[in-house]
């Protein structure tokens, strides 16, 4: 298995013949509806075996496949590396898999169709986390339109995670964490109102999706924490929890979030590690490469491994350009991004400081745009870096925006546990 970046003057049929492998096959891997490729795609070819091209080097070709080097050497000891030439074939090691936890997003939407979901992605799942049910000023919570999904999860040998947030009808609601984490006779109406929720309706575990704690709260967070693992602990429920990406402490909007003490308490850390930029950020990568391996460093350095699970974005931003802040950017899934690029037909560039994908293009209305999303490289290069820090796993937001490549990645470098 190896990417191959798309070339000027290739197609998906010469990309076929060149490497043994259909077109429907290059389609189905890579989500493609159409056939109409772009210089500078990325494509999962998930072949064992390596065709050179001109240009090839031992290195190049390991890096194209995601092995290490001596790995791809000796699984082709009769070839020498001077005397590499177009046209040999080389066979692709398998790399040592680790066993790690995936834990993702899915929001739900319709009983059928939340089935079919979790059904397709249930193999790469450890736990699945369902999004969300949300508490008002009393800690009453949201309902929840869940059980398909509950059933579903279960038959197939993954955890349902009860997804609990701080959303309002104005976004992500500090206020409403501060009340709570500040007012003991709301906190217990909302930890009971959690626990009875996820004990009646067949959850796993409970995850705790609160954005934007205030620093003064910082404390008061960890004490709620806390409490709540009191009570999952004594009824035998995994609690996990959503927190920002941060490289130190010093930043004032992720203050409230104190990555050693929550990780002492909770089960499993989920970072986001993305949106860096943002739909209100001036255009760039949602998940610069030196900025996660930065925040996997501190987070390692403060909290068990094995209770990092690192959160992967299956999406960017579509922003109008020249950016001027008046007109906020637009989420795009990884998918549709690939596909926009191809109906414009305008080439993909990749950038190799943040490893992340982007491309301009020209609307309807004569306004110039430029997309920022990941591409098959960026998820793998986001997974090595579990791999190398050994953490305990890697997960997604989220499953609905279907990044067709990600469980070839996952399972090149993982064996998915289950629990």
């Amino acid at each position: 298995m190896f990417v191959y970046t798309v070339k000027t003057g290739d197609s998906l049929y010469g990309i076929g013949q060149k490497f043994a492998i259909s077109v429907d096959t290059l389609r189905a891997v890579n989500g493609l509806t159409a056939t109409n490729i772009v210089t500078g795609q990325a494509l999962l070819v998930t072949s064992d075996v390596y065709v050179v091209q001109p240009g090839d080097s031992f290195w190049t070709i390991s890096r194209m496949a995601f092995v290490p080097l001596n790995a791809l050497m000796q699984a082709n000891p009769g070839i020498r590396p001077e005397n590499l030439s177009p046209g040999m074939k080389l066979n692709l090691p398998k790399i040592d898999r680790r066993l790690v936890t995936s834990f993702s997003y899915t929001q739900l939407r319709t009983p059928a169709a939340d089935q079919a979901l979790i059904e397709g992605h249930a193999p790469y799942l450890t736990y699945i986390a369902l999004f969300e049910t949300h508490f008002n000023w009393n800690g009453d919570l949201s309902p929840l339109n869940d059980s398909a999904a509950v059933l579903s999860a279960w038959r197939g040998r993954v955890t349902p995670i009860l997804t609990v947030t701080n959303l309002s009808e104005s976004g992500f609601n500090s206020a409403l964490v501060h009340r709570v984490v500040n007012t003991p006779d709301v906190q217990a109406h909302l930890i009971d109102n959690m626990m009875n929720l996820a004990t009646s309706h067949g959850y796993g575990g409970i995850n705790i999706d609160f954005e934007g704690v205030l620093a003064a709260d910082r404390e008061a967070f960890v004490t709620f924490l806390q409490a709540l693992k009191a009570r999952t602990q004594a009824a035998g429920l995994n609690l996990s929890i959503a927190v920002p990406a941060k490289t130190d402490d010093t930043v004032p909007w992720v203050k409230g979030y104190d990555y050693e003490a929550i990780g002492a308490v909770v089960d499993l850390v989920f970072i986001m590690a993305y949106d860096w930029h943002h739909a209100g950020s001036e255009p760039g990568a949602t998940a610069p490469i030196e900025l996660v391996r930065r925040t996997v460093r501190y987070a390692a350095s403060l909290i068990d491994r094995s209770k990092i699970i690192m959160g992967t974005p299956f999406y960017g931003y579509d922003w109008v350009i020249p950016y001027s802040g008046q007109t906020p950017g637009q989420a795009i899934t990884n998918q549709a991004a690939v596909n926009l690029a191809m109906s414009e037909q305008v080439p993909i560039n990749y950038s190799e400081a943040d490893q992340a994908a982007y491309f301009y293009y020209t609307d309807d209305n004569g306004q110039n745009h430029v997309v920022w999303f990941e591409d098959t490289r960026s998820l793998f290069n986001k997974a090595q870096i579990v791999y190398n820090a050994r953490l305990g796993g890697i997960g997604s937001w989220q499953l609905n925006f279907a990044m067709p490549q990600y469980p070839w990645v996952f399972t090149h470098f993982f064996q998915i546990r289950k629990v």
